[in-house]
């Protein structure tokens, strides 16, 4: 079965949710969500790319949303940040000449992560509990985003393999797996509620 925020046990707001503006609404708001996360951001003395809590906020959309919509919503938030919303983190210049700074490899993947996060979860959620597979899906997930981070941090610095690994990885794995078990915590703590209040599900 396939869980989306679009589950409700009120038709009526159920209905909404499957219309055009109802979509939009939801999408709006995840990209809201998106960007209050990106504003969480600790500046490292070593290093451009800040410890930020968005990647929690992106899997958080792309189990929640599914992939496809869970790959426009990100695709919008980039689109904001681009015509100068302040929607990015705050250690950044802001606007496009963040998203071509040392930071854009791991902004520009934030679309694919959801997309991964939320077609991995769909498959795995089948043949295992909710809580392994969001676990499973967002660690893939946040590996493709570290590799796009890196190899692009690497390209735009000039640095080494091994300045790159200290500067825009290492740091931040024991962070990660923090965020990739609370994404996966909520959501299987949604889907679960979820299920329970809804009959026939």
């Amino acid at each position: 079965m396939q869980t989306t925020l679009t589950q409700s046990t009120s038709p009526s707001i159920s209905g909404f949710a499957a219309t055009l503006p109802g979509k939009l609404l939801i999408g709006l708001s995840a990209t809201a969500i998106v960007a209050a996360a990106a504003h969480v951001a600790i500046p490292l003395p070593f290093t451009p790319v800040p410890f930020i809590l968005t990647p929690l906020a992106v899997l958080g959309v792309g189990l929640a949303l599914g992939p496809v919509a869970g790959f426009f919503t990100l695709l919008a938030y980039l689109a904001e940040g681009a015509m100068g919303l302040p929607v990015f983190s705050p250690t950044g210049p802001g606007g496009i000449a963040q998203l071509f700074g040392p930071t854009g490899g791991y902004l520009m993947a934030y679309p694919l992560v959801a997309a991964i996060a939320g077609g991995l979860v769909q498959l795995l959620v089948r043949r295992t509990h909710r809580f392994l597979a969001a676990t499973i899906a967002g660690t893939v997930a946040i590996a493709v985003l570290f590799a796009c981070g890196a190899a692009w941090f690497m390209q735009y610095a000039h640095h080494s393999l091994q300045a790159t690994w200290i500067g825009s990885v290492a740091p931040f794995l024991p962070g990660e797996a923090v965020k990739i078990l609370a994404a996966a915590g909520i959501y299987s703590a949604v889907t679960r509620s979820t299920r329970a209040e809804t009959p026939n599900s």
